[in-house]
């Protein structure tokens, strides 16, 4: 039995990329190559003693199109591991007289320099293994033999990869979000549950082995995971449940002194724009109304406000008269079918305090507030509570 499992353990996972996915990294690669080799074989001519493309190019290329975001299909990693690792081959080579002496020293050396300088690229490896045993030329080229052709193969493996990879709508370099600085100041609301940066750190240095992916992707991913397992508990909420479908409403042409009547009498803090297809185009807020009065100007608060939307009679006027001239514009909207997890992040963390719901047609369906989102929240959790009283 103990046999069998430890033969399971030898059949490779399932990969869960769709078709799409994989049809992007093959052609990724068909076209990288073939880019690469059709300039280098330009430049560096047809001579079949001396290479115009070296054979670690094409596990580079795994690297750049299947998993660009890895820390080791980054721009550095690839330039820079083949390059220096290039170097050490031939380093060790002109060092050390034995070829197998000199092929395990200059894999092992290319690997600690690769560390060292923060470009760890496996293909690194085959680019110093190449240099010992490429042969008579590669040997006679020494280490012009690693800016031609290596560096010339690198760095336009990785100009096709930036390319191609921003085409398909795949980021390329990888670009890690900004790091927030709270300071003295709270963490984000979702912040405060959950894991927090400082645990993944920890877990990540108990580890203590190299990662084919970067942190940033990490974390992403298991935020997700969190996001889908309270999904799961919570059972199918979405935006359709939770949201108040009697909306008030403005269009772009509506008076300020109105919209503001609007907000007071209703007793809301935001009122959609909408066109006559009843498709949001913006939103307006008491904070709109606020900022563009410029209440700091005057010693009067309720003076000025007066002034703000109150309605111009003459022809022209330099202040905003209409709704369109104050209103935020894009609003973020989600669909009705949207889980209410989602919501969280744009209630939380983005700020934001109202969210336009849309429709199949992509018209105005309802909207949520931070208040619909804490009400569903806790009815799902009534919910469990009484699943676990009943089992």
């Amino acid at each position: 039995m103990e046999s069998l499992q430890w033969l399971h353990r030898l059949v490779p996972e399932t990969l869960l990329i769709d078709r799409y996915e994989r049809l992007r990294t093959c052609c990724g690669a068909l076209i990288g190559i073939l880019i690469t080799g059709l300039i280098s074989y330009a430049l560096l001519g047809p001579s079949l003693a001396f290479p115009f493309l070296i054979a670690p190019m094409g596990a580079s290329a795994v690297l750049l199109y299947a998993v660009p975001a890895s820390p080791m299909a980054q721009p550095w990693a690839v330039i820079g591991g083949n390059v220096i690792s290039a170097a050490v081959g031939v380093a060790a080579v002109k060092l050390i007289g034995d070829p197998p002496v000199a092929a395990a020293a200059g894999v092992a050396g290319a690997i600690g320099a690769m560390f060292l300088l923060r470009c760890l690229h496996p293909p690194g490896g085959a680019a110093a293994l190449t240099a010992v045993l490429g042969g008579t030329t590669i040997h006679e080229q020494g280490f012009y033999y690693v800016f031609s052709p290596v560096a010339i193969n690198a760095v336009l493996m990785v100009a096709v990869a930036i390319l191609f990879n921003n085409a398909v709508r795949r980021p390329y370099p990888h670009r890690p979000p900004p790091v927030a600085t709270h300071g003295t100041k709270d963490p984000r609301p979702t912040d405060k549950i959950g894991f927090a940066p400082e645990d993944l750190d920890a877990v990540l240095k108990e580890y203590n082995q190299v990662l084919d992916i970067s942190r940033d992707e990490l974390e992403s991913l298991l935020m997700q995971a969190e996001r889908h397992a309270y999904q799961r508990r919570a059972g199918n909420i979405t935006c359709a449940d939770v949201m108040s479908k009697d909306v008030i409403t403005v269009d772009f042409g509506t008076p300020l002194q109105e919209a503001w009547s609007l907000l007071r009498r209703h007793k809301v803090k935001a009122l959609p724009v909408i066109d006559r297809s009843r498709r949001v185009i913006g939103i307006v807020t008491q904070s709109d109304f606020m900022k563009h009065a410029q209440l700091d100007e005057y010693h009067s608060f309720g003076e000025k406000f007066s002034a703000f939307i109150k309605r111009t009679l003459h022809t022209h006027s330099d202040k905003p008269e209409v709704v369109g001239q104050i209103m935020t514009s894009p609003v973020t909207t989600v669909h009705t079918s949207t889980h209410m997890v989602e919501l969280v992040p744009l209630l939380s963390d983005a700020g934001f305090h109202h969210v336009p719901i849309l429709d199949d047609e992509q018209k105005l369906a309802g909207i949520v507030t931070q208040s619909d989102l804490v009400a569903a929240i806790y009815r799902s959790r009534l919910i469990d509570a009484d699943k676990a009283v009943g089992s």
